[in-house]
C-alpha cells in the first residue's frame, strides 16, 4: 500500500557539532559546519488528515527509523536531479494535553535534514528561510489500512462520513518502507512542513476553529465537512461505476490497474469515460463477460 502524506516544513539552522557527526555518516568525506545547512521538518503526525486517514503512533515510530538517510526532492518526482537534501535524524514528539480526532494523545514525526551550501542551493535556502518552500509530503508504504467503524482492512464504509454519529477514517499501520519526502504546494496533512525554531506549527484548522470559541465558525466548518464528505462519496461511486462499465466493455481489462488510473481522474474526465463505456455496453450485440477471476476494483490505489 503506497501512501503519500503532505505536511508543512520549518526553519533552518547552522549545523552543530553533534549534527555534523550524524551528517557525516552519509557524506563521502567529513563536512565542516560552514559547508552544510540544516533545518527541521514536521514529516507526519497521528491526526486525522484531509483524506480522513491517520498514522498510528507505532507507525510513526517505524517510519522514523525508515526515513533516516532518505532524500528530499520536489513533488514526488523520482529523479536524481531533484535531490536537494537528506534526513539525518528523526524523533517522535508528543504534545502533552493535546488530543487527536481519534482520541489519542497527539504526536508527530520530526526530522532533521541537511543540504550543502552551494551556489545552486542558495536560492532554495533563501526560499526555506523566507517561508516559501514550507510544505512537505512523505512517500511511504504501509501494511494495514484499518477502518475506524468496523476495524477491517477492506469494507464499504466511506472515510469522511459519519455512522451513528461516529466519523469514519482509516488508520495506517505497519510501516513497510519510506521512499522519500518532497517539497509540495498543497499538504494533505494539515501541519506537516518546516518548523520554526522555538515554536510549533498550529495543529489543524479544526483546532484553530475550536480555540476561537466562535459557534458560527464551528457550524461553517461542520457544513464544509459534510459537503466534502458528500463530494468524496459521490466521486467514489462515480469511479466505481466507471470501472464496472469498463470491465463490462472489455473482459480482458485489468480492473485493479484501471481502478488505480481512475483514482487520478477528475469529475469531468470520469463523466466522459462513463458516457463512452455506457454507449459501448448498451450498444447492439451481446456483451461477453469474463468467467475468470476479476481483480477487485478497490484493491489497487495510491494516496
Amino acid at each position: 500500500m503506497e501512501i503519500k502524506k503532505k505536511l508543512e516544513s520549518g526553519a533552518a539552522a547552522v549545523a552543530e557539532t553533534g549534527d555534523l557527526a550524524e551528517i557525516n555518516r552519509f557524506s563521502q568525506r567529513p563536512l565542516e559546519a560552514d559547508e552544510v545547512y540544516t533545518f527541521a521538518l514536521r514529516l507526519c503526525d497521528n491526526e486525522v488528515d484531509r483524506d480522513f486517514e491517520r498514522f498510528d503512533e507505532g507507525c510513526l515510530r517505524e517510519l522514523g527509523t525508515l526515513f533516516v538517510g532518505k532524500s528530499g526532492i520536489f513533488d514526488h518526482q523520482w529523479s536524481a536531479r531533484g535531490q536537494s537534501a537528506r534526513l539525518y535524524r528523526t524523533e517522535v514528539v508528543r504534545e502533552e494535553g493535546q488530543k487527536t480526532e481519534a482520541g489519542d494523545g497527539y504526536c508527530w514525526l520530526k526530522g532533521w535534514a541537511y543540504m550543502l551550501r552551494t551556489a545552486d542551493n542558495a536560492d532554495l535556502i533563501r526560499e526555506i528561510e523566507g517561508g516559501i518552500k514550507k510544505e512537505v509530503s512523505v512517500g511511504c508504504s504501509v501494511g494495514e489500512r484499518v477502518c475506524s467503524i468496523c476495524g477491517k482492512n477492506q469494507c464499504d464504509h466511506v472515510p469522511g462520513q459519519r455512522y451513528g454519529g461516529k466519523l469514519c477514517y482509516v488508520t495506517l499501520r505497519e510501516a513497510k518502507d519510506a521512499y522519500e519526502w518532497s517539497f509540495v504546494a498543497v499538504p494533505a496533512q494539515r501541519t506537516a512542513g518546516v518548523v520554526r525554531k522555538g515554536r510549533t506549527v498550529p495543529a489543524a484548522l479544526k483546532a484553530l476553529v475550536e480555540q476561537s470559541g466562535e459557534e458560527g465558525l464551528r457550524e461553517e466548518l461542520r457544513r464544509l465537512e459534510r459537503e466534502a464528505a458528500m463530494g468524496r462519496s459521490y466521486l467514489k461511486g462515480l469511479r466505481q461505476e466507471v470501472v464496472r462499465l469498463a470491465v463490462l466493455a472489455d473482459a480482458d481489462l485489468d480492473a485493479g490497474l484501471f481502478a488505480a488510473m481512475a483514482d487520478r481522474l477528475e469529475e469531468a474526465e470520469l463523466i466522459e469515460l462513463r458516457r463512452v463505456y455506457r454507449r459501448r455496453t448498451e450498444g447492439p450485440g451481446d456483451v461477453q463477460l469474463s468467467r475468470g477471476r476479476r481483480e477487485d476494483p478497490g484493491s489497487a490505489f495510491m494516496v
